[in-house]
């Protein structure tokens, strides 16, 4: 016990010694009168002294029920440091980096873990969901850290339930691990609905390299890559992961990207209102090949009736072709009454990939004003081959004004990698997936 009590012993009952403490700190009572704690039943055995000791002491408790999301303001110090966020074990980084981008800080993936079970899926479905939830998300959010037997579980009915193999001991990609857990067992809706009919869980950028593009936004690059596809988004989505023009570990199209802090989908969203580029009132026209001529990114291809007439009056473009926009009959009588709205999502994670190690940056919170972390989940290593990895959270003051126009102009002007801080170049050379997220959708979805 805590505190001392006259009737307590040193560990001693009826003159046998049972453990050793202090004096009157040990207190005995009837096994019938004793009962689990509801906060801390775990339906699993309970783990051997000698696994425990393979991950470390830090306790990993399961914890039921809905916990919400780490939101913090200011200051991280107090929320950093080592044994904190996932523990890593057996090429686990891909899993551990996106496990905690998705919930640590963001409910924008929540729906996968209280979905009812339907007829539909597999017969283990509230086993692999009770895990994701009470022994991987909720310790995350409430105690900041969840061990890696734990993390072993899900990997272990990932890797026997879908088509994805090696899930428990090989290196993977991010999009394999999405694609076992969510498409494939959680069976979640589609994020992405195509205008194509195509539905998708993350985009892929393609685009042909643009060798004038010394430092490319993923603004720049997700504009280029719809354009080049000729494809929208049927509506604005809850959270949107994107993933950068590389292919496989090594190649990647552009030695740096600098992470959007805001993603304008206006022009991407299929009969969304659009500003016409000339004088700012609503489009009607949309011209392909005027893209980049008379403004930035797609905006530049809208067009009211009146500006082009008078931009397409140019013998230089007569021969464009021109494509009607649907505007919803709401807005058009409403036109002359409200602005043009314009559609972001916030990017609140990045993560990156460095020989074949992910990590991830992540925004511990929502809004402008919420600080950046960066998280190793296997940022040290206690013992040799025997011992265990120590994950770890490092605060990012800077983080935002690397993204910002005067911190990418700062950071374009050093040639030379190594010139840049180290966080820097780990975000803008490494930078393998970006994942945005609708606040305004999130609260109806």
């Amino acid at each position: 016990m805590e505190e001392e009590h006259c009737g307590y012993t040193d560990g001693t009952f009826n003159g046998r010694r049972y453990f050793q403490c202090n004096p009157r700190k040990a207190m005995f009572v009837s096994l019938n009168m004793c009962q689990k704690d509801g906060r801390f039943q775990d339906v699993h055995p309970v783990l051997s002294d000698t696994k425990i000791k393979a991950f470390g002491q830090v306790q990993c408790p399961v914890i039921p029920g809905a916990v919400r999301p780490i939101s913090r303001e200011g200051d991280l110090e107090t929320l950093c440091g080592k044994y904190r966020g996932i523990q890593g074990h057996h090429n686990s980084c891909y899993l551990d980096a996106t496990l905690f981008s998705m919930f640590t800080f963001t409910s924008v993936f929540d729906s996968l873990l209280f979905r009812p079970q339907t007829e539909n899926d597999v017969p283990q479905y509230q086993e692999v969901q009770r895990v994701l939830r009470e022994e991987i998300v909720n310790p995350l959010r409430q105690n900041l850290y969840v061990r890696a037997d734990r993390v072993m579980k899900l990997r272990t009915l990932l890797e026997n339930l879908s088509s994805v193999t090696g899930l428990t001991s090989e290196e993977k990609d991010p999009e394999e691990f999405l694609t076992s857990l969510i498409a494939q067992i959680l069976r979640a809706e589609p994020f992405l609905k195509l205008s194509s009919g195509q539905e998708a869980y993350h985009y892929q950028l393609f685009v042909e390299k643009d060798e004038d593009l010394v430092l490319p936004s993923v603004q720049q690059l997700f504009e280029q890559s719809f354009l080049a596809s000729d494809i929208k988004l049927k509506e604005v989505p809850s959270c949107l992961i994107i993933q950068m023009p590389r292919f496989g570990k090594s190649f990647k199209m552009y030695p740096r990207i600098l992470p959007s802090q805001l993603l304008d989908v206006t022009d991407i969203i299929e009969d969304s209102p659009r500003q016409c580029t000339v004088c700012g009132k609503l489009a009607e026209l949309e011209c392909k090949e005027c893209f980049g001529e008379l403004g930035a990114g797609l905006e530049s291809m809208a067009f009211c009736a009146k500006c082009l007439e008078r931009t397409h009056s140019h013998q230089r473009r007569t021969s464009h072709g021109l494509r009607p926009l649907c505007v919803p009959i709401e807005f058009s009588i409403l036109q002359d009454h409200c602005p043009v709205p314009r559609l972001f999502m916030e990017l609140f994670a990045v993560v990156c990939i460095e020989t074949s190690h992910y990590v991830a940056f992540v925004k511990c919170g929502s809004g402008s004003d919420a600080p950046w972390c960066f998280f190793d989940s296997m940022a040290d290593r206690k013992g040799e081959q025997n011992g265990y990895n120590i994950p770890e959270m490092v605060s990012c003051p800077d983080l935002p004004y690397w993204l910002s126009d005067e911190g990418a102009r700062s950071l374009r002007e050093m040639k030379d990698d190594r010139q840049l801080p180290e966080h820097a170049k780990r975000l803008l050379c490494d930078a393998y997936m970006c994942m945005y997220q609708s606040p305004d959708v999130m609260m109806y979805r």
